[in-house]
């Protein structure tokens, strides 16, 4: 059975649900994505469309694991934006991404007060967040902890182009798998003098003497062309 998971808005946790439906703003929660998790099988697919400026990171570790760790099979779709701890998530499977949409990953970022020791603390904390997290990152693309740190600490913006490079995902959405050539194209060319004379004596008469018909004739101008393709 195939389900369909929508990771749209912020990524919030469950006690704030309520208050986003209320307005109406558009939010994800964990029980949003583990309600419908819970329902998979073994061989089931999960379908999950990400359009989401990220969020709460714990709340985007959490669906991570979630989709790491499920049985069924998972392929995510970015058909927006996949920022912030959204990106966290679009690591969590085969990926594709719309040629429009964007990723953004950067650093965890917090408010706090106090004196210089509690600054410092806080910073330390979130350095272990930075390093937690970027193995989402690490795990996907295969870079190293130094090149995801870096990209995070720089707040990249990747296009499709972009993500696919850094093999952040793993294919653009809507792109051919093969370029088909044209029929006539760079292996058309017109025949040399002895092929003209060949066509001449076939045009004549055939091995028995006997005029050659236009079907037998496309017949054989056929075979020539196979004989020189190959």
């Amino acid at each position: 059975m195939k389900y369909k998971i929508n990771l749209r808005g912020v990524m919030i946790p469950n006690d704030y649900k309520w208050v986003y439906d209320f307005f109406g703003m558009e939010s994800t929660c964990p029980k949003d994505v583990l309600d419908i998790l819970d329902k998979t099988i073994p061989g089931d697919e999960v379908e999950v469309y990400i359009n989401s400026p990220g969020g709460v990171i714990d709340v985007g570790s959490e669906i991570y694991t979630a989709l790491r760790a499920t049985d069924a099979e998972v392929k995510i779709y970015i058909t927006g934006q996949a920022c912030s701890a959204a990106s966290i998530v679009a690591m969590a499977g085969y990926c594709e991404m719309s040629p429009t949409a964007l990723m953004m990953v950067h650093c965890v970022s917090t408010e706090t007060s106090g004196n210089h020791s509690a600054m410092e603390h806080t910073a330390e904390v979130l350095r272990t967040a930075d390093r937690a997290l970027c193995t989402a990152y690490t795990e996907k693309t295969g870079m190293s902890e130094t090149e995801a740190l870096a990209m995070m600490e720089k707040e990249t913006w990747l296009s499709a182009n972009r993500a696919k490079e850094h093999n952040l995902i793993d294919k653009i959405m809507f792109e051919e798998k093969e370029n088909h050539q044209m029929v006539a194209g760079p292996e058309f060319r017109l025949p040399d003098k002895t092929e003209m004379e060949n066509i001449r004596k076939m045009l004549k008469l055939d091995d028995d003497g006997n005029k050659t018909t236009v079907s037998e004739m496309q017949c054989k101008l056929n075979l020539l062309k196979l004989k020189n393709i190959s």
